[in-house]
């Protein structure tokens, strides 16, 4: 974000300038995402970056998802400069860098459909009542090669959860992947092999949820480059494969004081497992509002396909202590302050990070508001549950399909106020296009059922 007056900006900017020059960069990406969370950039030179700091870079915003109509298009990038980085991949003689932006009208304002900036809008509502959001998702994703022959693309290894083979091409690929992160500054803490096969799963370090977005959508550029250049592909996809586990984004969440020195979701609390009643309200507040956030943090078709009980991806909106199968869970901090929190378990990776950290923040807030009772945790398997059993706790089901959680959402006032007027009606328009064009789809499963029976 552009801030001329503040010395600190002022001071980001000449260093930014000095390693450009230090290291004969000639180009600079300027990136952003679209209402999908799609990255998005255009390089300019170098020659340029410093005006461009000061004064924008213009670009059509009509040919980006869920940005301007063609009528009012002109949209203005203007560079955050603590996000340079370098670009590892590149070869020192063709350095060349990047540069997340934030999106700006021709009237000099914030554009309000912005990701990033309807994120920051949401955090400074937090800020304001005294808290630091603070949150880390743990990003699944298959590595897949393409068929020679022309059919689907397949994993490209055998193994399983935590599996170690000698000379396995995934535990070379997460490296690389990881070596890449660190080279962006993003702290990698866990790299692993997943449950199905070709699925993997690298974890970073928890921040501040801006900067926890940013790093979100530059380890999934990473996953992207380092399978491309070895000819395989890395895909987000919730559930590429039938009858086996698909890729979620669990993300942890907490909130400190304003300072950041103190963990606002512990207390000295035995009974309540050292949460705060403040986590709990947090906590109560997604669990009112999972439904009609659900479309958000699940934004295609496809990931529906995941959110079906048996393969470890929630479905059902309850919570609990260490439990799995609930929405959210609590995981077993040991009494640590720093590290109590809650893991809400539906988001996939498909989706944008900026958005769904938004909305998470936004239910969590009206549930401290409002002071909502999460209820009693779940600790009882809820998969195992029939029909009565959930009824009678009072534990219902989270959409399942797009359309229904499309539906959720447009009757949700928080998540329009959240989302902006903007975002919330090209989200709702794009969303039921693509609902559309999923839904008049023949499949061949239903060729090879029908066909000969009907």
């Amino acid at each position: 974000m552009k801030d001329f007056k503040n010395p600190a900006w002022k001071e980001q900017v000449t260093n930014v300038i000095q390693k450009i020059q230090e290291n004969d960069i000639k180009f600079v990406r300027l990136q952003f995402t679209d209402i999908n969370g799609f990255l998005k950039n255009l390089a300019v030179s170098s020659k340029t970056i410093e005006s461009i700091f000061e004064n924008g870079q213009s670009f059509d915003g009509s040919s980006i998802t869920g940005y301007r109509p063609v009528e009012e298009s002109d949209m203005i990038l203007y560079p955050d400069p603590s996000t340079f980085a370098t670009l590892p991949w590149r070869p020192k003689e063709r350095a060349s860098a990047r540069l997340i932006c934030d999106v700006y009208t021709p009237q000099n304002t914030r554009f309000e459909g912005d990701p990033r900036y309807i994120l920051e809008r949401t955090i400074k509502k937090a800020t304001k009542e005294g808290y630091t959001f603070i949150c880390a998702p743990e990003l699944e994703f298959f590595i897949v090669k393409e068929s020679e022959t022309g059919g689907l693309p397949t994993p490209i290894d055998l193994a399983g959860y935590f599996d170690a083979h000698p000379g396995d091409i995934t535990d070379d690929l997460r490296r690389e992947i990881a070596d890449y992160a660190e080279a962006f500054g993003i702290n990698i803490e866990i790299s692993h092999h997943e449950v199905a096969l070709g699925q993997n799963e690298i974890d970073f370090k928890y921040g501040e949820a801006l900067e926890t977005a940013d790093r979100a959508i530059t380890l999934k550029m990473c996953g992207k480059v380092v399978a491309a250049r070895n000819g395989y592909i890395t895909t987000y996809m919730p559930k590429p494969f039938q009858d086996i586990n698909g890729s979620g984004m669990h993300i942890h969440q907490s909130l400190w004081n304003k300072e950041n020195t103190q963990n606002l979701f512990y207390a000295e609390d035995t009974k309540n497992g050292y949460l705060s009643e403040l986590a709990r309200n947090y906590i109560g507040g997604q669990l009112v509002h999972g439904r009609k956030m659900t479309a958000i943090l699940n934004s295609w078709p496809n990931s529906y396909k995941r959110l079906v009980p048996g393969y470890e991806a929630p479905v059902y909106i309850a919570w609990a202590h260490k439990n799995r199968s609930p929405l959210i869970r609590v995981p077993n901090f040991g009494g640590r302050k720093t590290a109590a929190r809650c893991e809400i378990r539906c988001p996939d990776g498909a989706g944008n990070p900026y958005l769904q950290f938004a909305v998470l923040l936004a239910a969590g807030l009206d549930g401290i508001k409002n002071k909502i009772d999460p209820g009693n945790p779940v600790e009882l398997n809820v998969y195992h549950m029939s029909y009565e059993e959930r009824k009678q706790r009072g534990i219902i089901s989270l959409p399942e399909n797009l359309k229904e959680a499309l539906d959720e959402l447009e009757t949700s006032e928080l998540m329009r106020e959240t989302l902006g007027e903007v975002t919330f009606e090209n989200f709702l328009h794009e969303k039921h296009r693509e609902w559309d064009l999923y839904r008049t789809q023949v499949t061949e499963w239903e060729v090879n059922r029908y066909i000969k029976r009907l």
